[in-house]
């Protein structure tokens, strides 16, 4: 088991719907946060006792300085929770440029970014005797592409092909990652597209049992969360 207590825990997209139950429940039990978002009103409005990083991590130097905010806040950094996201629709071919610029910035080049610029601070905190984390929430389309969703399936899909590989890599140093796809959960992000108009979706799972699932599989050392984990 893993103790949350006291572990200095980076949470990207800590505002969103997966990301503040993920937040709130990590800080229940007792781990020190730093928060990243885009809107400082809104990593306040959590209303945590936590460092925040108002960055915008679609930007290369984000990560760094995010990061850099955790090291100021707490000295050290155990974890990553990365939760942040976009989602498009509409037909495979009719994506525009920029929708699959922006998808696979945010989706899969933001969390990659995160891990490496985190990297040095985690092998640190498996050498203090730690057991540093960084968990991926991705989503079921990583598994099961859907149709009228195919940019954004292939962002998802690619970023758990990224932590197939680097979970072996990141072992070797004492690194867990976790790989964790989620079906349709209730947190909004289908009512705000980048680009097109959702499909009919049947009723997703609450957020907060999405997130108690998460923090469980970060507590009992788990590292691959397939959709069916969810059920």
């Amino acid at each position: 088991m893993t103790s949350l207590q006291g572990a200095s825990i980076l949470v990207a997209g800590a505002t969103g719907g997966r990301g503040a139950p993920l937040s709130r429940q990590l800080a229940a039990a007792g781990a020190q946060l730093t928060l990243v978002g885009r809107d400082q009103g809104r990593l306040a409005a959590l209303d945590l006792a936590a460092a925040t990083a108002a960055v915008d991590l679609r930007k290369p130097a984000a990560a760094q300085a995010a990061v850099d905010a955790a090291i100021n806040a707490h000295g050290r950094l155990d974890g990553i929770v990365f939760a942040a996201g976009v989602v498009a629709f509409g037909p495979a071919t009719e994506t525009p440029d920029q929708v699959l610029v922006d998808l696979f910035t945010l989706n899969t080049l933001a969390p990659i970014r995160l891990l490496r610029a985190a990297l040095s601070h985690l092998e640190e905190s498996a050498t203090a005797g730690h057991a540093p984390f960084v968990a991926h929430i991705s989503a079921i389309v990583a598994e099961a592409p859907m149709p009228g969703m195919a940019a954004y399936s292939a962002s998802k899909a690619a970023l758990a092909a990224f932590d197939k590989a680097a979970a072996r890599e990141l072992r070797r140093r004492g690194i867990r990652l976790i790989d964790a796809r989620p079906p349709h959960t209730e947190t909004g992000l289908a009512d705000r597209p980048i680009h097109g108009t959702a499909p009919r979706l049947p009723t997703g799972l609450a957020p907060e049992a999405v997130a108690a699932r998460i923090v469980a599989a970060i507590a009992g050392d788990e590292s691959d969360l397939p959709s069916e984990s969810f059920s």
